[in-house]
């Protein structure tokens, strides 16, 4: 996986993210560090440059090989990565224009926003193997649809479609796919542009409010809200928003 700037790199673009295997790993953990170290991306677009597959999870062959302390290495690896790239402090969207199935969909459902074509295929299906989700899917797919209906889905190692996985909630967007084969991508940057144009502060903080605000009770959630809100308050870019309104333009951020 290699990871390209865009726009001024207000976001990236992660390619080639098809198959969970050691040096995918490596690749992808350099690419978040990468995005950590630049305090000017706004936003992540995590999406494949193969056609048909978003990640089609563990590779099997190579799995196949390890020692079973190797997998039990490997899976925690891969569980901490996931769950760095849940912890990014920006706003991360997964552009699913092929099939996400095990570990590929423990990434997408570690990103904020998921998009995914009608044609794609979503499941976690690792109880085909005798084995379960490993990288978060078991806490990450209940808190998203429920936990009834995702209990079925992981007992029975089903797979969705983009349009029922829109339907249970799984993605925010089902899109109809174009002969190029990339519609939810093209989805993903249009709503990463809507994105990027906010005051890039009030993002990191409104992200950091909801997340931690979910995992607690109202009164604390509203205190948590309370200390984030204190943060945009002293910054250069709430004076331009305001000055932005009253000369009636649109605010240039600069996320100070």
């Amino acid at each position: 996986m290699t990871v390209d700037a865009f726009q001024s790199c207000y976001m990236y673009f992660c390619q080639g993210v098809y198959m969970y295997c050691t040096r995918s790993l490596i690749e992808m953990s350099e690419a978040m560090h990468d995005i950590k170290n630049n305090n000017k991306v706004r936003s992540v677009i995590l999406c494949s440059m193969v056609p048909g597959i978003f990640c089609a999870g563990a590779d099997l062959k190579e799995r196949a090989k390890m020692h079973q302390n190797e997998v039990a290495s490997f899976v925690s690896k891969a569980r901490a990565l996931i769950t760095d790239l849940g912890n990014l402090p920006i706003p991360t969207i997964a552009a699913i224009d092929g099939a996400a199935l095990g570990g590929g969909l423990e990434m997408a459902l570690a990103c904020d926003i998921r998009i995914a074509s009608t044609t794609a295929k979503l499941g976690l299906v690792e109880t085909k193997l005798a084995i379960i989700p490993g990288a978060g899917g078991t806490q990450r797919l209940p808190r998203v649809i429920g936990i009834s209906l995702a209990k079925e889905l992981i007992f029975a190692a089903r797979v969705l479609d983009g349009t029922e996985a829109f339907r249970v909630g799984l993605v925010s967007h089902a899109v109809e796919q174009n002969k190029s084969g990339d519609a939810a991508y093209l989805r993903a940057l249009e709503l990463a542009r809507e994105i990027n144009s906010q005051g890039p502060i009030a993002v990191r903080m409104a992200k950091l409010a909801i997340n931690q605000g979910m995992e607690v009770d109202l009164s604390t959630g509203l205190a948590i809200e309370e200390a984030c809100y204190a943060q945009v308050i002293p910054t250069k870019d709430r004076l331009e928003g305001l000055a932005a309104f009253k000369e009636k333009r649109q605010p240039l951020y600069k996320g100070e």
